[in-house]
């Protein structure tokens, strides 16, 4: 698998503080260049939700993008998306009798033995992090740092994501310490989140990727 260079992750509490609905967000980022699109909602998804997320993941099939779902086997199986799992999630052997062989499975890392040993997991791609300090998640896990980040690039051969903390300003200092993709999440919205800023916004990290890789 080959991941895009900037993984963007709707998550709906950060949605909800800046007043956005997932599918409009979901159609801006788009309009601006994301090729894969994550859904995230921690809390109970109500029908309301699910609609929404069936819509943003619509969206992401007719604009040739993949639509990922954040801990919910069962939902990633009815919306026809891939799945993303977190340590105490399902585990991704039993992951997959819910998704199938097919679709596309992520799991989360924290610290080089998790990240060695996922390398062992039917999984697509690991995510490592968090990178940086990040305010996205209640309780974060020590932060992982680049130096590390370099570090243990070499210890799997799956596509490597790295999460956590990632502006504008640091990724690609990331993506040269040997990520694959930078995950986005407080990152992709500018103060004043509206569909036209959030599409220049994913286009400004659209070009950083396409600039990081160009100087690899």
């Amino acid at each position: 698998m080959i991941v895009p260079a900037v993984y963007p992750i709707l998550d709906w509490d950060t949605l909800e503080r800046h007043g956005i609905g997932l599918a409009a967000a979901a159609a801006s980022l788009l309009e601006g260049g994301a090729g894969i699109l994550q859904i995230r909602r921690k809390g109970h998804w109500s029908r309301a939700f699910f609609d929404s997320a069936r819509e943003t993941a619509r969206l992401c099939r007719e604009a040739g993008a993949l639509p990922i779902v954040n801990d919910r086997a069962d939902f990633a199986l009815l919306l026809e998306a891939g799945l993303h799992l977190g340590q105490d999630d399902l585990a991704p052997r039993d992951a997959r009798r819910v998704t199938g062989p097919d679709a596309i499975l992520g799991y989360s890392s924290h610290n080089s033995a998790q990240l060695a040993a996922a390398g062992g997991e039917p999984v697509d791609y690991v995510a490592l992090g968090p990178i940086f300090a990040t305010a996205s998640k209640e309780n974060p896990d020590p932060v992982v740092g680049v130096a590390e980040l370099r570090r243990c690039r070499g210890l799997i051969e799956k596509p490597l994501v790295a999460i956590g903390g990632i502006t504008l300003g640091n990724a690609a200092e990331v993506l040269a310490a040997g990520a694959d993709s930078v995950a986005v999440i407080g990152g992709l919205f500018p103060e004043a989140a509206t569909a036209r800023s959030l599409r220049l916004r994913m286009e400004e990290w659209t070009a950083l990727a396409r600039s990081a890789r160009e100087h690899a």
